[in-house]
């Protein structure tokens, strides 16, 4: 192993071990306005030099077009890398804008066959649960997945924002590697019942937007004025008008310990959830979306940065400062349903 590549971690107990940051591939086709294929094709090739192995990507993004897009990229690394999509959110053909949670057997047997095909693979190394219906007890659709699995079509199973007690009765049905949930400077709620339940089951965290969707690097201010129509941060209640600028002051101390470690705020940003894994005593392997290789590079130093005990207290007081949900309906996230 050379100096820039970087370490790794297991998702969980008895599921495959990928590099200690992965890459949310997300913003490549879908959400954050106009894409670069060229820059974004180089993105997942740099990653991968650097040791990045876990591609986290889902049906929902773009209706399929960003499974399509990273097809040929997991045909040419198949043996290096390790493939997460999620199924879930189902789109109707007549409204494309919207989205419909499901969680019954029809739906997940036809949305695997359909990853399958977008994504060119015989199998699906890591399948999520985006999104819960809290209409199907979680037994029944963790039951469907591990259906998948016995079929070989799934290797290892993944939920994606539930609470602690949804954790623990997918649990009992079959073991589960990984959750995917927000965390971040500014979104700790998870902290209270779903890393706890994690822990105790020896399943994995698998931080999303923990740059809290580009604002913790300082990247942008307030998304009406400085994000493009298409990008869908502008819907968010963090992001705009007096949220914005509340919570924009809330840099104040990652810019002091950035400075300190002559490191950008994104790299502080991610150095931080990369340490709730001694913190809390389970494997976290956040996956930090970007189309760029210089933020790639960027994003894994980060995991060369270890925050001392009193950079980690001026961090501390952040999230509970911060102004507006982080969607503008909670109902569909662990923290809506606790």
């Amino acid at each position: 192993m050379t100096d820039s590549t970087i370490p790794t971690a297991r998702l969980g107990d008895d599921g495959p071990e990928v590099g200690l940051q992965g890459l949310g591939c997300m913003g490549m086709s879908f959400a954050y306005g106009p894409t670069d294929t060229d820059a974004s094709r180089a993105t997942l090739e740099r990653a991968l030099e650097l040791g990045v192995t876990l591609y986290d990507t889902a049906d929902a993004y773009g209706a399929g077009e960003n499974e399509r897009f990273l097809a040929p990229f997991f045909g040419a690394h198949r043996e290096e890398v390790v493939v997460a999509t999620k199924f879930a959110l189902s789109i109707p053909p007549d409204e494309p804008t919207r989205r419909i949670i499901r969680n019954d057997a029809p739906y997940i047997r036809e949305a695997v066959e359909a990853s399958l095909r977008r994504l060119d693979l015989d199998v699906i190394d890591l399948y999520y649960m985006h999104r819960r219906d809290v209409n199907v007890p979680i037994e029944e659709t963790v039951g469907v997945m591990a259906d998948l699995v016995r079929e070989g079509k799934v290797k290892h199973l993944g939920l994606s924002e539930v609470t602690g007690e949804e954790l623990r009765a997918a649990q009992a049905v079959h073991p589960i590697a990984a959750v995917q949930s927000e965390w971040s400077l500014f979104s700790r709620d998870i902290e209270a019942g779903v890393v706890p339940a994690a822990r105790e089951l020896g399943v994995a965290l698998v931080p999303y937007s923990p740059l809290g969707r580009g604002f913790l690097t300082g990247s942008f201010a307030d998304a009406a004025q400085d994000l493009t129509q298409g990008d869908f941060r502008r819907q968010q209640p963090r992001f705009t008008g007096d949220n914005a600028a509340a919570n924009a002051a809330l840099l104040a101390p990652v810019r002091t310990v950035a400075e300190a470690h002559g490191a950008t705020l994104g790299q502080i940003a991610l150095a931080w959830v990369q340490q709730r894994a001694r913190v809390h005593g389970l494997p976290v392997i956040p996956i930090p979306g970007t189309r760029k290789p210089t933020r790639v590079e960027e994003n894994t130093g980060a995991t060369r940065i270890v925050l001392t005990e009193d950079e980690l207290s001026l961090l501390e007081p952040i999230a509970e400062k911060v102004a507006g949900d982080r969607y503008a309906d909670m109902t569909f996230t662990s923290a809506g349903r606790e």
